[in-house]
């Protein structure tokens, strides 16, 4: 990653308040006591001030223009509208927003109140993402969300009429309970808000791991959590593919293995995480990515997940510098999640011919599967390759290992 002159940086602060855990969930949030949340600001308004001078001992570069902020969670929503002021005052006294930054916040349905949206609108807040994940009211009750469709559409509407019309829309294929039949009013209620003007969607494949209290009783073949009615894996695979198909007719067009828009549109922050930008996480459990002063190294760094902890400390218990061999893995894996794909030129320029031959050779393997497709300047996930993608984004960590055969799960 090569900052360059002038570059801006992205903010990235994680509020990890709920209102109810939901099952599914594998982040680093919970319900506490709302008495935490002032505490809470504080710490990361501290850490704002702070940033500088750990950057500074870090040996990176933290630029102080700033052209996407993104809150999520959790959900910041529930933040009271006086913490959301003074959290976003810190972010101007800290830093240079730019006049046309994205200000991105996670907002669950039903749980944004008449004082904090007036606090959004009045602290520059010009996109909200809403964490639907299904707008049939059985699915989303199962999974201990806390609305239904009503709720969701008077929320767009009460967004709307605050002039927040960049909004984002997540929906999570694979929730216990869900059929093919449920799905596609899922994706129906989707097409019409594209049709009103909402111009982005997020679809999400449900993961199953050991973070989250569906994933561990999906693994132990349980039926906790409706664990026993998660669909199968090709069940969801189809699911995916009707969703893009549905999406792009609907004028919303994949541009991320998860992530659709009108042109324009696209989570300017998130493109960040993609064509590895530098970040600044604040808060529980968020990453940064910064470039060193020299010698093309970044590092990673992440704080801890652990709210207690974090109160005590916030410095990052995690950090990583990466070599240049982990960032071309990463110049592949993040690159190829865009539609866009990875430009061959662009990556040899930036690693050497040398270091991107042996990727180009995986290129070729996983283009004759038929995963890739590549025209000798640009290198794209085939339709397959998008249901596989973890598979292949293996094969780029493991450029000198011999070859391994490809396996099933759908990716994320």
């Amino acid at each position: 990653m090569v900052i360059p002159a002038g570059g801006a940086l992205g903010l990235y602060i994680s509020i990890p308040f709920c209102r109810s855990k939901c099952t599914y969930c594998n982040f680093a949030s919970g319900v506490y006591p709302a008495s935490e949340h002032a505490r809470y600001v504080d710490s990361v308004i501290e850490d704002l001030a702070a940033a500088p001078a750990w950057a500074a001992r870090m040996g990176v570069q933290l630029p102080r223009r700033v052209d996407t902020v993104y809150l999520g969670g959790g959900t910041p929503s529930l933040l009271a509208a006086e913490l959301l002021a003074r959290l976003f005052a810190a972010v101007r006294g800290e830093f240079d927003l730019e006049p046309d930054a994205e200000i991105t916040v996670e907002c669950a349905p039903g749980q944004l109140a008449d004082q904090t949206l007036e606090a959004l609108v009045a602290t520059g807040v010009n996109r909200v993402s809403l964490g639907v994940q299904s707008f049939v009211d059985r699915e989303a009750a199962a999974t201990g969300r806390l609305h239904n469709r009503a709720v969701v559409l008077a929320d767009v509407m009460r967004l709307r009429a605050a002039r927040i019309c960049n909004l984002n829309v997540d929906l999570i294929a694979g929730l216990p309970g869900q059929t093919f039949a449920s799905w596609q009013e899922s994706l129906k209620m989707m097409e019409g808000l594209a049709d009103a003007g909402i111009p982005h969607a997020s679809v999400y494949m449900l993961e199953v791991d050991q973070d989250s209290r569906l994933g561990r009783e999906v693994m132990a073949h349980g039926a906790r959590y409706h664990a026993d009615l998660v669909p199968s894996d090709d069940d969801l695979a189809q699911m995916y593919t009707q969703a893009i198909e549905r999406l792009d007719k609907a004028g919303l067009e994949q541009y991320e293995i998860s992530n659709f828009c009108r042109t324009g549109k696209e989570s300017r922050h998130n493109l960040r995480y993609w064509q590895r930008r530098p970040y600044l996480g604040l808060g529980l459990d968020a990453s940064s990515m910064l470039a060193a002063d020299e010698d093309h190294r970044v590092l990673r760094s992440t704080t801890t997940d652990d709210l207690k902890a974090y109160l005590e400390s916030s410095e990052p218990v995690e950090t990583t510098w990466l070599t240049r061999a982990q960032q071309h893995e990463e110049a592949w894996f993040l690159g190829l999640r865009l539609n866009v794909g990875v430009e061959v030129a662009a990556v040899q320029r930036e690693f050497g011919e040398a270091m991107v031959a042996p990727a180009l050779q995986a290129v070729a393997r996983l283009a004759e599967n038929g995963l890739l497709s590549s025209d000798g300047k640009t290198v794209r996930l085939t339709a397959q390759g998008r249901l596989l993608s973890n598979d292949v984004f293996q094969e780029f960590l493991e450029l000198e290992a011999p070859a391994t055969p490809l396996r099933s799960p759908l990716a994320r």
